[in-house]
């Protein structure tokens, strides 16, 4: 069988799964990353070539140069596809594939994918449901919208991939001040009602425009919280048979439907009002981060990695391709930042526990049973102990930086 050389980017350290499917499946892969990951550990023994691109600032490289370095490439290489590891290199992918006629999502699909203001214009336009929202390119314009919809309001980063970059707002005197701190970046933000509600995320794959996977999930401790008061962040899977999924699963597969995913990996995040209504709040073509994947595969025995590798090996090679069968566990996790570098996990041990993740100055947690009660369980008396005897907390950054 011929091999297919997979390029992948990231200037964020992830992927190891991605990369070790990739080489399983019999491709050569190679890596772009930014300069400052040498030493981590990548999957060398599934890497077949390494580029670096320097940082100007934090994940951010010079599209000249990645452009031109990639032409370079080119000369002596082939490309039969262009993967995107994390949500900052999303953009990155689709400059390269644009530029090179390379297939897969290119420059206006990907917008729905990172920009927050495009991904709100776009649900608005296919009538799903979103929270009230406005650019802040206009005076008059946001001043209307400060008069019509009552605070609290958010201003967050339009291409952020955290919660750490935004702020809430609760007057429009506030208001004036947040836009003036940002200056020549204002552009960058946009601004929305805050709405207060259970946060969830939906995980899944699509192949050929339809939904062959998904993972329901609701966070106890949502990121934005958790970002600006510090804590303990908690998620867990929901029963695939429960309301919540089913609405979950719907306004999901509108979402990705209305923004014209073809095929990939994606992690949406969604909120349920106090009007009991799901809003849209954003979506990612890419697999999720902060250890979410680790706890849908406790769940369902589906590593959403690997599972992206055999997707995409499948639509290179041009053969069918199918999930396996879910299974039915429910999984939860829980990380937290701590005051030692390897906090003792003792405390914490039982037999639901899939694993500790090995995580520098956090203490984190996978635990998998058959009990949604006792997920819950655990993930409480957990989130206790952490409080009372591991926790370190990091006030947030006064500025929203984007």
């Amino acid at each position: 069988m011929e091999e297919k050389t997979i390029i992948c980017i990231s200037c964020y350290f992830k992927g190891y799964d991605f990369m070790d499917e990739m080489k399983k499946l019999g491709n050569r892969v190679i890596l772009i990353t930014s300069e400052n990951l040498k030493e981590k550990n990548w999957p060398w023994h599934a890497i077949d070539e390494v580029f670096y691109m320097p940082e100007k600032a934090p994940y951010v490289w010079n599209l000249d140069d990645l452009v031109k370095g990639f032409a370079y490439l080119l000369t002596t290489r082939k490309a039969d596809a262009v993967v995107a590891l994390d949500d900052y290199d999303v953009e990155k992918a689709a400059l390269i594939r644009e530029t090179f006629r390379i297939p897969g999502m290119g420059q206006t699909t990907h917008r729905y994918f990172r920009d927050k203001l495009a991904m709100r214009q776009q649900a608005r336009d296919k009538d799903i449901s979103v929270p009230e929202f406005t650019p802040v390119f206009n005076n008059d314009a946001v001043h209307e919208f400060a008069t019509r919809v009552q605070p609290p309001w958010v201003l967050k980063p339009r291409s952020e991939a955290s919660a750490s970059g935004i702020i809430k707002i609760h007057s429009e005197k506030e208001l004036w001040e947040a836009i003036g701190q940002l200056g020549e970046e204002r552009y960058l933000f946009l601004l929305e009602s805050f709405k207060p509600g259970d946060v969830y995320h939906v995980d899944c794959i699509v192949h050929n425009h339809k939904i062959v996977f998904t993972c329901c999930s609701k966070y106890l401790a949502p990121p934005m919280k958790v970002s600006h008061e510090g804590g303990v962040f908690r998620t867990r899977t929901l029963n695939r048979y429960s309301e919540e999924s089913s609405a979950l699963s719907e306004i999901n597969r509108q979402v990705l439907s209305g923004f014209g995913l073809v095929n990939g990996a994606t992690h949406s995040e969604y909120i349920r009002g106090q009007d009991g209504k799901y809003y849209f709040l954003e979506t990612s073509s890419r697999v999720g981060g902060a250890h979410i994947p680790d706890m849908v595969e406790a769940a369902t025995g589906i590593n959403l990695w690997r599972e992206w590798a055999r997707l995409e090996n499948a639509l290179l090679r041009q053969l069918p391709y199918d999930t396996a069968k879910p299974t039915g566990f429910f999984a939860g996790l829980i990380i937290a930042l701590a005051k030692e570098k390897h906090p003792d996990t003792l405390p914490f041990e039982c037999p639901q526990v899939v694993r500790f993740l090995p995580i520098d100055n956090h203490i984190g947690i996978i635990y998998k049973s058959d009990s949604e009660e006792l997920i819950l369980k655990k993930l409480d008396e957990a989130a206790t102990t952490i409080t009372e005897n591991i926790l370190n907390i990091i006030p947030p950054k006064e500025k929203p930086s984007a």
